[in-house]
């Protein structure tokens, strides 16, 4: 046996193995990202069991009643879209947008507004912005984009106003934190 033979087989022995691909792909792509699913800062189970089923539909403008399952809002092109106030965040000109006011909520207390995919949400209540208490979100998480938490109060009707998504159409979920 040569000597570089010898070397080489040695080189073989010693190298690393193939690397394997990560086991968090591998469980997004049998399971529709259910892994990616797991890693919000809270559970968002419920949501995306409603996003899985039919949803009333909303069009931008509606005044709605807070539905525990959701809707499928129907949103309008950024650049022809009469906003509330500004969003906080300026639309993108290829973007979609839309809003809906909703007659308050019955309790006081700490709610998540959960989007089936990538837009910006604002909420104002009394005319005046609400700033978030809390948000969170993943980009493979399949069917559940991102869900923000704010303080909402009783009585005031709430605006939430939804913007810079790339689709048309987009799911909301309106329910107490849980």
């Amino acid at each position: 046996m040569s000597l570089r033979r010898a070397l080489f087989g040695v080189v073989l022995l010693l190298a690393p193995p193939p690397l394997a691909p990560a086991k968090a792909e591998d469980a997004q792509s049998t399971n529709g990202g259910q892994a990616a699913c797991d890693h919000f800062a809270w559970s968002i189970a419920r949501e995306k069991s409603w996003f899985a089923g039919q949803l009333p539909p909303a069009h931008s403008g509606e005044r709605v009643v807070k539905s525990d399952e959701g809707m499928l809002l129907a949103l309008k092109p950024s650049k022809r879209f009469h906003f509330f106030l500004a969003p906080e965040r300026p639309p993108k000109p290829d973007s979609y947008s839309g809003n809906f006011v909703i007659f308050g909520v019955a309790t006081p207390g700490l709610y998540q507004i959960t989007l089936s995919a990538e837009a910006w949400i604002d909420v104002f209540e009394n005319g005046a912005r609400l700033r978030s208490v809390a948000h969170t979100g993943q980009k493979d998480c399949s069917g559940v984009r991102k869900s923000v938490r704010f303080e909402l109060t009783p009585g005031a009707p709430i605006t939430i106003q939804i913007s810079n998504s790339a689709k048309d159409r987009i799911k909301v979920a309106i329910a107490p934190a849980t």
